[in-house]
């Protein structure tokens, strides 16, 4: 046979005879071990194109064979990655990292049955609300709470319960668009009720809400601007003088805090942000925020306030469409634990850990990692440590520059461009997200957590090969 390259790519029928292929089959399905064949013929015509020559015997098709299928078997979707982009909040990444009391909780309740909705003390059916309620009583100050599962669909929630076919009064300035242009306005149609938008863009006062008030005004609803920042000549109504309006005019006040911080942040250096407890105390009927973002659990939206308001909401037959499952009720519940104590909720809530790490203490773990990186990379990249300020993400504390530091890689031209190395970051085994900036490749050491250090380096050593 004239080994020309090509000819060494056996026939897909003799290779379905292979006793390797017909074993596969009885595993997996003939349709997969097809499948699987012509890929690789494919990729081996591919090589011998370039100039290479594909595998030289039947038993060698054979171990690519069963390679290829036992890849595709283990191959997962969704997979862990190591965030080294300095971003806390990563919405593309998942947000927040869970504590370590939350994936405990988590792994217990999921590894078997449990009572979701099972009242232990009397065997009579129960509420899955009841295993967070009394818990975000006792944070908050609420009378009563309530977990659906994402902050819009607690406003949406609200608003169909209390609002459908009625007015909705709200400050332009908070008419805003989260991420996924998903806006404010939109979720008001959806709920049925009707938008009336008062003051201006920079400036509303409180008599624009009492003038815009009617006999169809079924609340008044106040929006926090979590994701940006107005500022100059600007003006808002406090939160406290919007309650005394609603109980002068029987009307309701919500307030939508978007990423419902539960600690004081600003004795760390970051911006002050309306604590869930301070709107209950301000009087506020009703608050909503989210249980990805600053809370730092999973993703939820949860609703805080009255008791008679929160009962009503329970009710609403969209509730079950909104309900959350056990797993994020357990990862919830276990969070929430840790903010009895607020000091301990700082040191083991990852997402307010890295808010709060020393700026210092991230340069030091980028020195360690940079010596390491050092000794993997010789002289095939430049290693450095550069300032790298990253931010909250996730749309919580808009315009708060976070101060971190970073290991900066400049690549030879030998290992590639700076994105074909980020490429082959993200092909490694977990995969490690990094970015580009300062015309170096920036591995930022605020989100990495703790062990992740020999991952990063196990992903350059393969730059090497």
């Amino acid at each position: 046979m004239e080994d020309d390259g090509l000819t060494r790519i056996p026939a897909m029928n003799r290779l379905l005879e292979r006793p390797a292929a017909r074993a596969a089959a009885e595993r997996w399905s003939r349709e997969e071990v097809v499948l699987a064949l012509r890929e690789l013929a494919a990729e081996e015509r591919e090589k011998v194109a370039a100039g290479g020559k594909p595998p030289g015997s039947l038993e060698a098709w054979d171990e690519l064979l069963l390679s290829r299928l036992e890849s595709r078997l283990s191959a997962r979707n969704l997979r862990r990655v190591v965030n080294a982009t300095g971003i806390i909040l990563h919405t593309n990444l998942g947000r927040a990292v869970l504590a370590r009391a939350a994936r405990q909780l988590l792994a217990e309740v999921g590894e078997g049955y449990s009572n979701l909705e099972f009242d232990l003390r009397t065997g009579e059916r129960g509420s899955r609300h009841a295993h967070v309620a009394g818990l975000l009583s006792e944070i908050t100050g609420a009378e009563a709470g309530l977990v659906v599962n994402n902050n819009a669909a607690a406003v949406l929630l609200i608003l169909d319960t209390l609002a459908s076919g009625k007015e909705v009064i709200v400050s332009r300035g908070q008419l805003v668009e989260i991420g996924g242009a998903f806006r404010i306005p939109e979720v008001l149609a959806r709920s049925g009720a009707r938008l009336v938008e008062v003051g201006t863009t920079n400036k509303t006062r409180l008599a624009d809400y009492e003038r815009a008030i009617t006999a169809e005004t079924a609340l008044l609803l106040k929006v926090h601007t979590s994701n940006f920042r107005v500022i100059g000549f600007t003006a808002e109504v406090p939160l406290a003088e919007l309650v005394s309006l609603g109980r002068k005019r029987g009307l309701p006040v919500v307030e939508d805090l978007g990423s419902g911080v539960l600690v004081d942040l600003s004795r760390y250096g970051l911006p002050a942000e309306p604590a869930v407890q301070q709107s209950v105390a301000a009087g506020a009927d009703l608050v909503t925020f989210s249980g990805d973002k600053l809370l730092g659990a999973a993703q939820a939206g949860v609703i805080v306030g009255r008791a008679e308001l929160v009962g009503r909401l329970a009710r609403n037959p969209l509730m079950r469409a909104l309900r959350v499952d056990k797993l994020t009720l357990a990862a919830l519940e276990a969070t929430l634990r840790l903010y009895r104590n607020p000091e301990l909720a700082l040191r083991e809530v990852p997402t307010l850990a890295m808010l709060t790490r020393p700026a210092e203490e991230v340069k030091e773990a980028a020195e360690r990692l940079a010596a390491r990186a050092r000794e993997v990379l010789g002289q095939r990249a430049g290693v450095e440590v550069v300032p790298d300020p990253t931010e909250a993400g996730g749309g919580s504390l808009p315009g708060a520059e976070v101060p971190s530091w970073a290991v900066g890689i400049t690549p030879g031209p030998e290992v590639g461009s700076l994105e074909e190395c980020l490429a082959r970051l993200r092909s490694a085994d977990p995969p490690v997200i990094a970015h580009v900036a300062q015309g170096r490749l920036l591995l930022n050491l605020r989100t990495v957590l703790p062990g992740e250090e020999d991952l990063i380096l196990a992903a350059l050593a393969a730059w090497r090969q």
